[in-house]
């Protein structure tokens, strides 16, 4: 994937508005629009940080997909969104949460064999 769909990737996971990632990051909403609305259309290298900062991943993560520094499991845009969800529930609900997702898995699992 490309910045354009990195960027879209990680602004629905944070779930911040465009507006706000301008805001946060000093870079100008219509810019933000031109880099997910333009095939091809790359930041320049400041905005690119300001916008990595904001969003909690790195320049090489927005550009390539990839963190370069360090190795990490690209995950599914729904798995990040169970992370955020599970994270904001009480510690009882998310306990049951991730039970049910591990007997989910366990199911699947049998039935694989």
């Amino acid at each position: 994937m490309g910045f354009k769909e990195n960027l879209k990737e990680q602004l629905s996971f944070s779930g911040m508005y465009v507006k706000e990632l301008a805001a946060l990051s000093g870079v100008k909403k219509q810019t933000i629009d031109t880099y997910l609305n333009v095939h091809n259309c790359m930041p320049s290298a400041d905005a690119a940080v300001a916008i990595a900062q904001v969003l909690g991943v790195s320049v090489e993560y927005l550009v390539t997909g990839n963190d370069l520094k360090q190795k990490t499991i690209q995950y599914p845009l729904e798995a990040k969104m169970v992370a955020e969800i599970t994270a904001q529930m009480k510690e009882k609900n998310r306990k049951m949460a991730v039970a049910i997702i591990k007997s989910m898995k366990k199911q699947e699992d049998e039935e694989k064999k």
